[in-house]
């Protein structure tokens, strides 16, 4: 052989052995990074698919099939997770709620989220209360409501809060319904037989307080309890992060994104330890007309869509003009001319600038009056592909939601009764048993989604929420709708349904090739299991951009 055909022969031997080399390494690079077989997934794609395996490289899906067609693409660093037949389900959305403003209080409070014993919740206070410090304040801001009690649905009394903590004060807020306080909590508040001379402190015969605070009350007592220090709302917003993961959670509109929160979000997403997605619904405070006159040129000014996928701003609301944002206890609402001119002006330069707008809106009244305003808005700047939202909506009719859904709309339903339902049957009668009236908006055809509207007005965890919705009973088992929904829709409606709210329909929702891996792993079947034991679904794995976030004790 010549020394020209030696040196091509070891040319193309080299040439070969450099592409083995560079298809073992391209092989490499595309394997995925984490492999989840022998499973349920739960799609819940638009053709709602069961498949039995995904694969996820970096942040997203890659893809989604069966074993056989998803157990040859791991590589040899690939992470290979065996579901042993678990059910995988798009991680949860929240389309409104208040996490952030929760995060102040969260390792501070006693929670009673789910709590379905009376017994149980007497325990979990008189826990707490050998655990704090003399004098310091036990509280909770709500989450839960006296009829949940399943055992012995009685509101607490002042001389049994007494008996479970002597020497510390005790604000227990029921939503916003009420506050229950102990005789130290009287003391520390200024409260006696003759001050404050306020209706909305309830007292007996002798006109002693007897401990307990009417709704009118609630807010002003309840911002009385000292405010959380830096340390104290970081501690607890990461310790509430890890709790929404383990109920499920990988994503949330938050209503109200206050800066000195947003900085602390900002860090952690810049640091890689922000492991929920959080979408800010922001607007400015106004109460008068000379706030309004102030308040619409900086609407001009107003910049959404600035961040990505973990952090950004992404609507105006969820109060457009303060004395029209109607309270859910109320009897009725009956908005003013007045106040609903101030309404429009506002809601028309957010229509002229083409932003979207999240309203709330609860009560029929309102949800009127906004729709006729609205109306008149769409006539000069239409809103269809803005993707205004009411939220709440516990009163909305069949003819609202047919005119929602002619100017383009969503519905951002509220799941309350999940812990309100009982008083809401106090409150508004028999026809409390339709709010919301939840077949009728899935019938509808609207676009909706559910937002639970937590921490203070309801419990956070989904699951019970998901129950709710199929079986009309609230946490402790009271029939409160009787308009429940097929267990299909009501996932939808907490996935895919609601990634448009938050503008991430191409990114979550849905398990699909291409979106990002946020999926949650559970200890049982969401479609099939008894439907009294969706409540009672635990969350076994949750992955947030294809990382794991939280893994429960042996798995």
């Amino acid at each position: 052989m010549s020394r020209f055909a030696r040196r091509s022969a070891i040319a193309g031997a080299l040439l070969c052995l450099f592409g083995m080399i560079a298809a073992m390494l391209h092989a490499q690079q595309a394997a995925p990074d984490v492999i989840l077989t022998n499973g349920k997934i739960i799609t819940v794609d638009e053709r709602f698919r069961i498949a039995q395996a995904v694969a996820v490289k970096g942040a997203r899906i890659v893809a989604v099939g069966n074993d056989a067609e998803i157990v040859p693409l791991a590589g040899p660093n690939s992470r290979r997770i065996d579901l042993h037949g678990k059910a995988v389900i798009p991680g949860l959305i929240e389309n409104h709620a208040h996490f952030m403003r929760a995060g102040a209080t969260w390792l501070r409070e006693v929670r009673l989220d789910g709590v379905e014993s009376r017994a149980q919740a007497l325990k979990i206070l008189r826990d707490r209360a050998k655990n704090v410090a003399p004098g310091e304040w036990i509280f909770t801001f709500g989450g839960w409501a006296h009829q949940q009690f399943s055992d012995d649905p009685r509101p607490f009394s002042r001389a049994e809060l007494d008996d479970i903590s002597p020497n510390n004060p005790v604000m227990i807020q029921e939503a916003y319904f009420r506050i229950y306080l102990n005789s130290r909590g009287l003391t520390a508040l200024g409260i006696d037989n003759k001050r404050p001379p306020a209706k909305w402190i309830d007292r007996d015969p002798t006109g002693k307080p007897t401990g307990v605070i009417e709704q009118d009350g609630v807010r002003e007592i309840a911002a009385r309890i000292p405010d959380a220090t830096t340390q104290q709302f970081e501690a607890g917003s990461l310790a509430m992060i890890r709790d929404l993961n383990q109920a499920g959670i990988t994503a949330f509109g938050n209503a109200g994104c206050e800066p000195r929160w947003l900085r602390s979000y900002a860090t952690w997403e810049s640091d890689g330890q922000l492991n929920v997605r959080v979408f800010c619904i922001d607007s400015f405070n106004t109460s008068s007309p000379a706030q309004v006159d102030k308040i619409l040129p900086q609407i001009d000014q107003i910049l959404l869509f600035q961040g990505d996928d973990f952090l950004n701003s992404v609507a105006y609301g969820e109060s457009v003009y303060a004395p029209l944002h109607d309270n859910m206890l109320a009897a009725k609402a009956e908005p003013k001319p007045d106040q609903l001119f101030q309404w429009r002006r506002i809601a028309a330069e957010i229509a002229k600038r083409g932003l979207p707008l999240h309203v709330h809106a609860t009560l029929e009244g309102s949800i009127d009056a906004f729709l006729t305003e609205i109306e008149q808005i769409n006539q000069e700047h239409p809103v269809r592909n803005l993707r205004w939202a009411f939220a709440h909506m516990d009163q909305v009719n069949e003819r609202q939601l047919e005119l929602m859904k002619k100017l383009g709309m969503y519905a951002a339903v509220g799941s309350r009764p999940a812990i309100m339902g009982g008083i809401f049957n106090d409150l508004h009668g028999d026809r409390s048993y339709d709010m919301p009236p939840l077949k009728l908006i899935q019938d509808s055809g609207i676009h909706w989604g559910f937002g639970s509207d937590s921490t203070v007005v309801n419990q956070y965890r989904p699951f019970p929420i998901l129950w709710w919705a199929v079986t009309g009973k609230m946490v402790g088992g009271r029939k409160v709708n009787r308009q429940p929904i097929s267990r299909e829709d009501a996932l939808i409606a907490y996935t895919r349904n609601n990634a448009y709210f938050i503008f991430q329909e191409d990114n979550l929702g849905s398990i699909q090739p291409g979106k990002l891996a946020d999926l949650v792993v559970l200890d049982r079947d969401y479609l099939t299991v008894p439907l009294d034991q969706i409540k009672d679904i635990q969350t076994v794995m949750t992955l947030v951009a294809g990382r794991i976030v939280y893994q429960g004790q042996n798995h």
